[in-house]
């Protein structure tokens, strides 16, 4: 008998079908955010820092330079992850030849990242970039008391809808169009109301074209780095525009909130008013760090009300980390597993027993057979469904990321020629 077979008979004795749970999660997919392979710098070229209170840390060498590298990365990580993925990018990951304003972005500006997403059968979601521009300086955007200042970043959220639309059309599947912004003050401000109203306009205008194969959502967060006494665009703010605007929705990262605050109990919260609620997970360590995705009490308890609500297609699953510190590929890769196994072990809990146990007020039998289920054996079924999805197992992945970095990422800086597009230019 196979570790497997046991543990299926192990789980078949609390009440749990492997097989089923297997067979779920094969279909359920966590979208990846590109930003981790180059540290949130884009394609712009511009040579600047990040700004609005975003920060990478570290300088581990092999940092993406290119689209090329990027991909490559991109595609070692994902042969190493189980299961269906999704691409996340950023509006600053436009591939071209010109220089082209944000507020200019048009979809021919992304076709080769449609080209690399249709050869994979991945979908692509999507982000405006409202930071780390000469226009965002001040980090105020779509809250700008500078009306000529609001009207480009408006432009940029247009356009950025438009190619989210152009990607919907062209994939086949929906794509997750994210507005978050930095926008806020250092010191507190003596108006907290006038820049709301602003961006409430703003937004207004932003999503006014409805737009087939598009799911808008809104992005809180409680501070950023030289943003610590007010943020414009709030939970509460955020929370709000979505319930009054049909078709828009509060998408919740886990970093974004007091360090007492659970997204995993937001999530049923919001299942009772919307139709979706996606998500940006990440590892918060005190606020929004963006540390790589760890299988902590969290992401599990963010998985259960997943699950348990049997929501797997209308919570949008999606990963924001960068961590400059580590290897960016093992990052990708240790982030994305952790986000799987955190769905597994959701997916192997006897979820209506436990909740027959709660309605009938047997709180006794709820304790304790959601302690026993914490030590049945996950990493076996784990394993067998790494072996059926055709990735390495636990403790199997890592060489293959020793090997890349080896042969790849530390060459590069070293005077070899960067991998590079079809057709593509050096940037």
């Amino acid at each position: 008998m196979s570790r497997y077979d046991e543990a299926k008979a192990a789980y078949s004795h609390l009440g749990v079908d492997t097989e089923a749970a297997i067979a779920r999660l094969a279909k359920i997919p966590v979208s990846v955010h590109c930003w981790q392979g180059d540290d949130v710098c884009g394609f712009e070229n511009r040579g600047e820092t990040l700004s609005g209170g975003l920060q990478a840390t570290g300088d581990y060498p092999g940092k993406a330079r290119n689209p090329g590298e990027l991909m490559a990365d991109f595609d070692t990580a994902m042969s190493l992850v189980p299961g269906p993925k999704r691409l996340n990018i950023h509006a600053s990951y436009a591939i071209t030849d010109e220089q082209v304003d944000r507020d200019a972005l048009k979809p021919e500006h992304f076709e080769r990242w449609v080209e690399y997403a249709r050869k994979r059968k991945l979908g692509l979601d999507f982000n405006p970039t409202f930071f780390s521009h000469p226009l965002a300086s001040d980090s105020l955007t779509l809250s700008h008391p500078n009306a000529a200042i609001r009207e480009f970043w408006v432009n940029h959220g247009i356009a950025c809808r438009k190619v989210a639309a152009y990607f919907a059309a062209e994939l086949g599947t929906y794509c997750l169009c994210n507005v978050w912004i930095p926008d806020g003050y250092k010191h507190t401000p003596a108006d907290r109301l006038g820049p709301r109203l602003r961006l409430k306009g703003s937004l207004d205008r932003i999503f006014e074209e409805k737009l087939p194969g598009v799911i808008d959502c809104v992005e809180s967060k409680v501070f950023g780095i030289g943003l610590e006494s007010c943020t414009v665009g709030s939970s509460e703010f955020y929370t709000s525009y979505a319930a009054t605007h049909p078709g828009v929705y509060n998408l919740l990262d886990n970093g974004h909130y007091h360090p007492t605050e659970m997204v995993s109990d937001k999530i049923p919260a919001l299942l009772a008013f919307f139709e979706y609620v996606p998500l940006h997970v990440t590892k918060a360590v005190r606020w929004d760090s963006d540390h790589v995705v760890l299988l902590d009490d969290e992401l599990r308890e963010i998985a259960m009300e997943i699950i348990r609500n049997n929501a797997d297609s209308r919570v949008l699953i999606g990963l924001d980390y960068f961590d400059a510190s580590i290897n960016r590929v093992a990052a990708w890769v240790i982030g994305a597993r952790n986000m799987k196994k955190a769905l597994l072990c959701a997916l192997l809990s006897p979820n209506e027993e436990l909740r027959s146990f709660q309605d009938k007020g047997c709180f006794t039998e709820l304790l304790a057979a959601s302690e026993d289920i914490k030590t049945a054996p996950l990493g076996d079924v784990w394993a067998e469904f790494c072996r059926r999805e055709g990735v390495p197992e636990d403790g199997d992945w890592f060489e293959p990321v020793r090997k890349y970095e080896r042969d790849v990422l530390l060459r590069r800086g070293m005077g070899q020629s960067p991998i590079l597009v079809a057709g593509e230019s050096p940037r």
